[in-house]
C-alpha cells in the first residue's frame, strides 16, 4: 500500500483549505482511500468532491494523477491548489513545449502532489506516459473526475474515457477513485464495470442542494420574463443555457443591447474567443455567460448566483449538473427553467442514437422524465431527489410549486370534454391531436371520420396553450394518463369514469402569467457596504495574481467577514476559508480592511454573535461510525434514539444498519416487520433489477425507500451466500 506522511486529514483540511470539519461523506471517503481501496463517489456539484482526493493526495507519498475532461477545469483546480500552498500542475495543449518539459521534470523529481491531465494524454499512442509513470514516477493514487463520461448511458459520454479501463491492470496496487455529480443506477453500474475497479465501495451523498431554489415558468414571452428576473440580479453573476449556438449568440446580443454585460460561449466559436469569454466570466469582469451545454463542466466558480435554462435540457442528469453550478459557495441561489412541451417534441429526434435501439429508448425515457419535471404540480426538489433514489419531504418550501398558492376552479366540464374526446378517439392519439380535435381544427392531419364525431370542435373557445395546461393538470390529478414511447398517447384511468358520468367534480388550476418567476432570497445578515469593500479588495488581489477572485476567497467567506467583523487575528482564524496558508498570505490585508471600516463608521465587532464551532469528539479508529451504530442497535436502542444520541439523520442511521443486512450481520426482520417484508419482496423481485424508484412507485406511500433498501440488501446477501 502507498506510504503515508505523518499528518491527519483534519490537519490538512484546516492548514490548506481553511475549514474545521468535513461535509457529507468526505471524511469516510478519505479514510477509505487512505486504506488503499478503490471507490466510486457520487456527490452533488458544489458538495466538495475534489477534497475527497486532494486531501489523501497530500497524505500519500508520491503524486496523484487526476483525469479531467477540460482544460479550464485543470487550470481552475491548479490555480486554487497553488494559492493554498500545494504543489500542483497540469499537462495539456495550452502549455508550451518548455512548460511541459518543466512539469515532467517536477514529476520525475517527485516534487508534485497532484497532476491534472486529459484521458488522451494518459493512454495515448504507445502508452508512453503510462510507462513513464510506471518507471520514473511515484504514483500514489488515480482520481477520475466526471466519471459518468465513461458510460454510454451517462448524459455526457466521451469515447476517450473508455481507454481508462487499462489503468487497473497496469497499476493494480494504486487506489482509484471515480467521482461524478450525476449518475443514475444504470450509469453507476456501468462506471464500475468499465473501470474494472477492485472491490470498490460506492459512496452516495445526499443530492439535496438546499441553497438552490428551483423555479419553472411557462415559455411565453420568455425574454421579457428573463429581463424581469435579471433586474433582480443586477449585481450577480449567472449562466444562461440555450439549446443552440445561434440562440446563445443572439441572446447575448439582445442582453448587451438592453444594458447587460453578457458574452456567448459555445463549441463553434473560435477557441481564443471562447477562452477569452470564459476568462472574463470566471474573473468577474462580465456578469453573464449565454451558453450551450459546452460551457461549465468543471468550472469551479463558486459565486454563480443563478442558472437559467431558456430551453429544455435533454435529461434530469444534465439539468441537475447545470443548475448545480449555482451556489457552490453555499449561499442562496436560483435555478429558473422556461418550459414548453414544444421543446420536448423538438428534442425527441435529437436523443435518438443511430443504430442503437436500446440506448435510444433510454435517452427517450430520460427526456420524458425531464418533461415530467417541467409539468409538475408537486414539489420539484422532491422529484429531483426521488429521481436519484433519495427520499425527500413532500414540500421543500423553496421551489415555485411549494411557494405558490394557485387558485382552483370547477373544471368538471373541461375535464369531461377532454375525457370524452380521448374516449371517442379510442385512446390512440397524443395531446397535440386531441387538442386540435377539441378545437375543431381544419388541418389535413385530422382524420375525416373524426370530424363527424360529437366531440369534434366542442373546445373551440379555448386556446391551444390553455388546453395543454388543463390536460397536464388532468394527468397530474390521475384523471388521464400518458403512456411511454416516442409519441405518448393519452389514456383513460380508473378515475375517468366517474367524471364522465357526472359523479365526481374536478378542480383545475387557474392559468395565470407568472409576473415574478422567482422569489427574492434573503441572505445572511451582512453589512453590504463592507461586503462591497471586501469584494473590491479581493478583485485587486486577484488581478495582481492573475487568478479568478473566488479562488482568493469565496463570497461566503467575504459575507462572513462583513457579518461578524473580526478585529483580531484570533477572530479572523474563526472565519471559514482562513487556513494557515491564506492567513499568512492575506490575513493582514483583509483584517486591516475590516478594522479600518469599523473604526471609520463607529461599528463594533459581532464576533460574540457568531455561532461557536462544535467541538468534534476524537475519532475512534477501533470503533468506526457504522460499527458504533450497530453496537447501539444491538443494545436495544431504536433508530430514532440512535439518531438523536449520535446527532445523525434518521436516514443515515438506517443506511448504516442496512449495510449490515447486506453483510448478514443483521437479519432483515430486525429492521422491518414480516408484513412489510412480504409486501415489498414480490415487487422487488418482479422489478428485474435493484433500482429503488420503480419499486417505490408500485407500493403504498407509507413504504419508505429505507425499507425497500433493507429488502434489496437482504436479497444481495442471499445472492452472495448462493455463490
Amino acid at each position: 500500500m502507498t506510504n503515508l506522511v505523518d499528518t491527519t486529514p483534519t490537519d490538512i483540511l484546516k492548514k490548506h483549505f481553511g475549514y474545521d470539519s468535513f461535509r457529507h461523506q468526505q471524511k469516510e471517503i478519505i479514510h477509505h482511500i487512505l486504506e488503499g481501496r478503490d471507490a466510486l463517489v457520487l456527490m452533488p456539484t458544489g458538495g466538495g468532491k475534489s477534497l475527497c482526493y486532494q486531501v489523501p493526495a497530500l497524505i500519500f507519498e508520491g503524486v496523484t494523477i487526476v483525469i479531467s475532461p477540460l482544460i479550464a477545469l485543470m487550470k481552475d483546480q491548479v490555480d486554487a491548489l497553488r494559492l493554498n500552498g500545494i504543489s500542483a500542475a497540469y499537462l495539456n495543449s495550452s502549455l508550451s513545449q518548455q512548460e511541459q518539459a518543466e512539469v515532467m521534470r517536477l514529476l520525475r523529481d517527485n516534487r508534485l502532489k497532484l497532476l491534472y491531465l486529459a484521458p488522451e494524454r494518459l493512454v495515448s499512442g504507445d502508452k508512453g506516459f503510462i510507462n513513464f509513470l510506471k518507471d520514473q514516477a511515484k504514483l500514489s493514487m488515480i482520481a477520475i473526475d466526471e466519471a459518468h463520461c465513461i458510460s454510454q448511458w451517462g448524459h455526457d459520454f466521451r469515447p476517450e474515457y473508455t481507454q481508462l479501463a487499462t489503468l487497473k491492470s497496469v497499476f493494480p496496487e494504486v487506489p482509484v477513485v471515480a467521482l461524478t455529480a450525476t449518475a443514475d443506477k444504470l450509469t453507476q453500474d456501468d462506471i464500475l464495470q468499465q473501470l474494472k475497479l477492485h472491490n470498490p465501495k460506492k459512496f452516495v451523498s445526499s443530492f439535496n442542494r438546499e441553497n438552490i431554489y428551483y423555479f419553472v415558468s411557462p415559455k411565453r414571452r420568455s425574454y421579457d420574463q428573463l429581463l424581469q428576473f435579471l433586474n433582480k440580479h443586477k449585481d450577480d453573476t449567472g449562466i444562461i443555457y440555450t439549446l443552440s449556438r445561434a440562440s446563445a449568440e443572439s441572446l447575448a446580443e439582445q442582453l448587451i443591447a438592453d444594458g447587460y454585460d453578457a458574452r456567448p460561449y459555445h463549441a463553434g466559436l473560435d477557441r481564443d474567443v471562447r477562452d477569452k469569454h470564459q476568462d472574463l466570466f470566471i474573473k468577474d469582469q462580465i456578469k453573464i455567460i449565454t451558453a450551450t451545454i459546452a460551457f461549465g463542466m468543471g468550472i469551479d466558480k463558486s459565486n454563480v448566483r443563478f442558472v437559467v435554462h431558456m430551453d429544455l435540457p435533454k435529461n434530469i442528469e444534465g439539468y441537475y449538473q447545470e443548475t448545480g453550478r449555482a451556489g457552490r459557495d453555499g449561499l442562496k441561489s436560483e435555478a429558473l427553467l422556461f418550459y414548453s412541451y414544444a421543446d420536448v417534441k423538438k428534442l425527441k429526434s435529437f436523443v435518438e442514437v443511430e443504430g442503437n435501439t436500446q440506448q435510444s429508448e433510454i435517452m427517450l425515457k430520460k427526456l420524458n422524465e425531464m418533461a415530467e419535471y417541467g409539468e409538475l404540480r408537486t414539489c420539484r426538489r422532491k422529484y429531483l431527489l426521488n429521481y436519484f433514489d433519495e427520499e425527500a419531504a413532500d414540500e421543500c418550501g423553496s421551489c415555485d410549486v411549494c411557494l405558490s398558492e394557485e387558485e382552483k376552479f370547477d373544471g368538471t366540464v373541461i375535464a369531461q370534454k377532454v375525457l370524452s374526446a380521448v374516449t371517442r378517439l379510442e385512446e390512440r392519439f397524443g395531446t397535440g391531436y386531441v387538442i386540435d380535435f377539441l378545437r375543431g381544427s381544419k388541418s389535413a392531419k385530422i382524420w375525416d371520420k373524426h370530424k363527424s364525431l360529437k366531440t369534434y370542435g366542442v373546445g373551440a373557445d379555448i386556446g391551444k396553450e390553455e388546453w395543454n395546461h388543463y390536460i397536464k393538470d388532468l394527468i397530474h390529478l390521475n384523471y388521464l394518463a400518458k403512456d411511454d414511447g416516442k409519441y405518448p398517447v393519452l389514456k383513460l384511468t380508473h378515475k375517468s369514469k366517474n367524471v364522465l358520468q357526472g359523479k365526481e367534480q374536478v378542480q383545475l388550476f387557474m392559468i395565470k402569467q407568472i409576473e415574478e418567476p422567482v422569489i427574492s432570497v434573503q441572505t445572511i445578515p451582512v453589512n453590504q457596504e463592507l461586503f462591497t469593500t471586501l469584494k473590491a479588495l479581493r478583485m485587486e488581489i486577484a488581478q495582481r495574481e492573475n487568478v479568478p477572485p473566488y479562488i482568493v476567497f469565496s463570497d461566503a467567506t467575504l459575507q462572513e467577514l462583513a457579518t461578524y467583523k473580526p478585529l483580531s487575528r484570533e477572530d479572523l482564524a474563526e472565519i471559514s476559508g482562513f487556513g494557515a496558508v491564506k492567513m499568512d498570505k492575506y490575513g493582514a490585508v483583509f483584517l486591516k480592511a475590516v478594522v479600518d471600516f469599523c473604526q471609520g463608521n463607529s461599528i463594533h465587532s459581532q464576533m460574540h454573535q457568531k455561532p461557536k464551532k462544535r467541538k468534534k469528539k476524537p475519532s475512534n479508529t477501533k470503533a468506526p461510525t457504522k460499527k458504533e451504530t450497530l453496537k447501539m442497535f444491538r443494545e436495544g436502542k431504536t433508530i430514532e434514539e440512535i439518531a438523536d444520541l449520535r446527532d445523525l439523520k434518521f436516514s443515515t442511521v438506517e443506511n448504516h444498519l442496512n449495510e449490515f443486512v447486506q453483510t448478514g450481520e443483521l437479519n432483515v426482520l430486525d429492521l422491518i416487520s414480516k408484513e412489510v417484508f412480504d409486501e415489498i419482496l414480490p415487487v422487488v423481485q418482479a422489478n428485474d433489477g435493484l433500482a429503488l424508484k420503480p419499486v417505490k412507485e408500485k407500493l403504498r406511500d407509507e413504504i419508505t425507500y429505507g425499507q425497500i433498501r433493507t429488502v434489496v440488501n437482504h436479497l444481495r446477501y442471499e445472492e452472495k451466500q448462493r455463490k
